[in-house]
């Protein structure tokens, strides 16, 4: 274990034990940087249960600012986060890319509470959670001594929170249920692990926010009868 995970390990203990009230001196961004590097490590401890609830803290409570947001949303949706191994199967990058969506999701759940988003940057947000479910191809649920993946499930969250945004237009509902049809009838995956429950919350925010017409989101329901086998 280097150094720096080790002095992380600690100081996410520390702040957990502390209900993440931080010392004098110690600011929630210069934290950032080492939760990012560690954001899919291996150790489900780490990942888990003190890089994720670390940065849920951080970010519900409002402890980062806007332009941190901002900063940290742009590098949660590159190439060595969001799609880090993408399209690659029964490989530990999983855990980098479904990670890096739970933290996608408290940002726009902070943006859709008290909107710091740019017209552009939600495009660009909803254009790359859209692309992740094309590519996605790593379904695992829990993972043997590894802790969870849970892919379908982490991108139904951040599905969930796309959608309540005010800028959700029509268009991008309908490509959200078309994206939920992939997971559903992804062809390689039987989904047993509650992502069921994860994604039926997205169809749920449709209905109670008549983000789309009733009857168009009970065709689609019922075109979900039909399974493609599993490869």
């Amino acid at each position: 274990m280097t150094d720096t995970r080790t002095r992380l390990l600690a100081d996410l203990r520390r702040i957990e034990d502390d209900d993440y009230q931080l010392r004098p001196g110690e600011r929630e961004a210069d934290f950032v940087p080492a939760l990012l590097a560690h954001i899919g490590d291996p150790a489900p401890e780490l990942r888990d249960e003190l890089v994720y609830p670390t940065f849920r803290a951080f970010i519900t409570a409002g402890r980062l600012t806007e332009e941190e947001l901002r900063t940290l949303l742009g590098t949660l949706l590159d190439d060595r986060h969001l799609f880090h191994g993408i399209g690659d199967t029964g490989d530990p990058s999983v855990f980098t890319h479904t990670f890096s969506m739970l933290v996608v999701a408290l940002v726009l759940e902070r943006h859709r509470r008290h909107p710091f988003l740019a017209a552009g940057q939600f495009t660009q947000v909803r254009d790359a959670l859209l692309r992740y479910h094309r590519q996605e191809r790593d379904l695992r649920g829990l993972v043997a001594e590894d802790g969870w993946a849970h892919a379908a499930a982490h991108g139904a969250d951040a599905l969930d929170e796309l959608v309540r945004c005010p800028e959700a237009d029509p268009a991008t509902c309908r490509a959200v249920l078309d994206a939920l049809r992939g997971l559903l009838h992804n062809g390689t995956t039987t989904l047993a692990e509650e992502e069921d429950e994860r994604i039926a919350t997205v169809v749920d925010a449709l209905v109670e926010e008549s983000l789309l017409p009733a009857q168009e989101i009970a065709e689609w329901l019922g075109g979900l009868g039909r399974v493609l086998p599993i490869l």
